[in-house]
């Protein structure tokens, strides 16, 4: 809880990953992957609650070892390949609430997003509740900036994606971000509902591209390794400062 506000965390983690077989229960630096997400949610003192939503016993029986609460199985038509996460998330805090749970915000953390701490979840709750915002998404800075980039039209005409000139020294681009997948907050009232667009979440919480990896391919599992043990020989997984 902070500051009165009561917060859930929902890690969604269904069954049938097709790219990587298992991939939520994948070990990653000897740990399922879906552990390093229960774990920082869970050492986090503003999460008041963290729930794993799964169609998977396998899965549940991970989430429940590492310390997440899952008191129902999802739904069969909430774990297709077609299935919407809003969808997904408003059908967990539905089953809370029937269960007498009420929250005022709803974190969301995906499992293939390892790196994230506790600290950048403190973080990123303080600035949502402080700021009165809705709704709060973790961003990083882009590596390949868009002031360069262009689209074709019917022509075949080069036409840039951000309007203006490009002939701009490097250092003088602006900054520009994108939507990591890290961290989604959003408060829970009418405005948290099936037409919502978690990564149109309006107030940003900004991370560095080291701590944004994806894991959505073998070779990302081996990134995200490197990482970790990059920052285990450090001193651990340490708290990356925020703009």
């Amino acid at each position: 809880m902070y500051k009165g506000k009561r917060i859930l965390a929902v890690i969604p983690a269904r069954g049938g990953s097709k790219g990587i077989k298992k991939k939520n229960i994948r070990p990653l630096c000897g740990k399922p992957l879906l552990a390093y997400s229960v774990e920082v949610a869970l050492e986090c003192d503003y999460v008041d609650s963290v729930l794993v939503s799964t169609d998977s016993e396998e899965i549940a029986a991970c989430a429940r070892q590492y310390g997440a609460d899952v008191p129902f199985l999802r739904p069969a038509e909430l774990a297709t390949d077609e299935a919407k996460t809003i969808d997904v998330l408003l059908h967990g805090i539905a089953e809370l609430k029937r269960r007498g749970q009420i929250f005022d915000y709803l974190l969301l953390l995906q499992p293939t997003q390892p790196i994230r701490t506790s600290r950048q979840l403190a973080e990123a709750i303080e600035r949502i509740v402080d700021s009165g915002a809705a709704s709060l998404v973790s961003v990083c800075p882009v590596e390949e900036h868009p002031i360069l980039m262009r689209t074709l039209d019917q022509e075949g005409r080069l036409i840039p994606i951000l309007a203006g000139g490009s002939t701009v020294r490097r250092q003088d681009f602006p900054t520009v971000y994108k939507v990591n997948g890290s961290i989604y907050l959003n408060r829970i009232d009418e405005g948290l509902n099936e037409h919502t667009s978690l990564n149109d979440n309006e107030y940003p919480y900004i991370m560095s591209r080291e701590d944004s990896v994806d894991i959505d391919t073998p070779d990302d599992f081996m990134k995200a390794e490197e990482i970790m043990k990059k920052k285990l020989k450090s001193g651990g997984r340490k708290d990356e400062e925020s703009d």
